[in-house]
């Protein structure tokens, strides 16, 4: 009815009424748009406030833990061990890279091993040389450098050489490649994402550490416990436990990290327990005070080194002496160590 009596004023009415009812017609539809544009626009403000809301809720609740130390202190098998605990297992891809290193590094340890002991062989020697060591295990047998991979792989030659080999989670563990850039592994550990960061611990790419100290929740600092009479590849005259304590210092003592918890892993404990009955640290470390063939001695020595380093000394070092190749003892270590991150993590969100 409504709709006729319309109609009909418009055919009654002079041409400027009807002029003016079809203009408050379309300002009506044009206040019903922006109303229903306003609505549209109202809605998605609340999702786009709500998916921020669940991305900062998850940001939080990230466990993000970078691994720093110099190179060869076992940040890269640490995250190895990670994902073997974890169950993120290596596709073929990764086994093969993983045999290509493990060649890489049989070859590379026999050529410097030759190379060092060519140095001081006259040429009468030389011939006995050649004619002595056709076997290559026996070569590794008399001149083992420092590695703990080399006896593991010194056992394992004759497996290791076969057509169809494939490495072990164990060949996988003592493979050694130097870290370039920054490699990233993420894990959900009862249902709590975590994030682990490995960054090369080489002075040339220290550089790149800057980029990943954004929301870190924790740092586990690793050093090579059993480098003590040990110097850097890259200058062949620095101590590599002075390198290490002298960047854990720079770190620990960072304002950047007031707030994030630093684990000191002391690694290499089975290089360790060896080099202790064999090599005095008295001959690198002129104040170490105690037997310096007892373990416990040599244990709590390296702690009080550290220890000093930092100038804040309210908090307790949390620390571990770890053998980064023994899956039981790093899930051990690390399911204390985790408590201890989230604790910390749980107490900077309720602070927030």
């Amino acid at each position: 009815m409504a709709g006729v009596v319309r109609t009909l004023s418009r055919c009654l009415l002079p041409a400027e009424a009807a002029h003016d009812d079809r203009n408050n017609e379309k300002g009506r539809g044009a206040r019903e748009r922006d109303v229903d544009q306003e609505r549209k626009a109202k809605r998605r403000s609340r999702e786009i406030d709500a998916m921020l809301a669940r991305e900062k809720r998850s940001v939080r609740r990230l466990v993000k833990i970078l691994l720093l130390g110099a190179g060869e202190s076992g940040k890269s098998t640490f995250l190895k061990q990670m994902r073997i605990i974890h169950g993120k297992e290596f596709d073929q891809k990764a086994l093969l890279d993983f045999r290509d290193t493990i060649f890489e590094n049989v070859i590379k340890v026999t050529v410097s091993s030759l190379r060092e002991v060519w140095l001081f062989l006259t040429p009468e020697l030389s011939v006995l040389f050649v004619s002595s060591f056709v076997n290559l295990k026996t070569f590794f047998v008399v001149f083992l450098l420092q590695s703990e991979s080399v006896k593991y792989f010194l056992d394992n030659l004759d497996r290791i050489g076969l057509l169809n080999y494939v490495p072990s989670r164990q060949d996988i563990l003592l493979a050694r490649k130097a870290t370039k850039g920054i490699v990233e592994h993420d894990f959900v550990i009862k249902k709590i994402p975590f994030k682990m960061v490995d960054v090369g611990g080489q002075r040339s790419q220290r550089q790149k550490w800057f980029q990943c100290f954004d929301g870190i929740t924790s740092i586990l600092f690793m050093v090579s416990s059993s480098e003590y009479d040990q110097v850097l590849m890259e200058d062949r005259r620095t101590n590599r436990l002075v390198e290490s304590m002298n960047i854990f210092e720079t770190i620990v003592n960072n304002k950047l990290f007031s707030n994030v918890s630093i684990i000191l892993f002391l690694n290499k404990m089975d290089l360790l327990v060896e080099k202790v009955r064999k090599i005095s640290i008295c001959k690198h470390f002129s104040d170490f005070r105690g037997d310096p063939h007892r373990l416990e001695d040599v244990q709590t020595y390296l702690v009080q080194c550290f220890n000093r380093k930092r100038r804040n000394r309210s908090k307790p070092l949390f620390h571990h002496f770890t053998t980064a190749i023994d899956t039981e003892n790093i899930r051990f270590v690390f399911h204390a160590v985790k408590d201890t991150i989230l604790q910390e993590n749980l107490k900077d969100i309720m602070l927030q």
